[in-house]
């Protein structure tokens, strides 16, 4: 059995975290500080940590490297999900989300290790990914 993660990202500002991955991205928010929040992504403690350094335009993503035609960036981070649950993440994504660096859609359709994948930025430039697999366990960690 897989264990929850913990990843911790640097956000310019608490109350526009808040407000992204509560209430638009609706995740729960756990506990909490003047200078961070936890929030359950979908079972996982994703932490934002304040750094008001980060000024109003937040961090860009360092590189982007070219898979399917996409610039994937580089680093992000994110969540691996059945594909019912991933595509109603995907719903609420479409309208919380203003700018997709990669809009929603389905790699292998049809094809064994079918999955689909979304990337975008939350408010402080930090790059998110989340993926949705049919067979999470047989194409999880594939040796390919």
């Amino acid at each position: 059995m897989l264990t929850p993660f913990h990843v911790a990202v640097q956000v310019r500002d608490l109350e526009e975290a808040r407000q992204f991955y509560g209430t638009q991205l609706g995740f729960a928010e756990g506990r909490s500080s003047a200078e961070w929040i936890d929030f359950n992504m979908f079972g996982h403690q994703f932490v934002v940590h304040l750094n008001p350094e980060l000024g109003p335009a937040g961090r860009v993503a360092a590189i982007r490297n070219a898979v399917d035609g996409h610039g994937v960036p580089v680093p992000h981070c994110g969540v691996v999900l059945d594909m019912p649950i991933w595509e109603q993440f995907a719903e609420t994504a479409r309208a919380a989300v203003d700018q997709f660096l990669i809009e929603p859609y389905i790699r292998f359709k049809g094809q064994v290790g079918e999955q689909a994948t979304m990337f975008f930025l939350d408010p402080s430039g930090n790059a998110l990914e989340f993926k949705g697999f049919r067979d999470i366990a047989g194409e999880l960690f594939r040796i390919r």
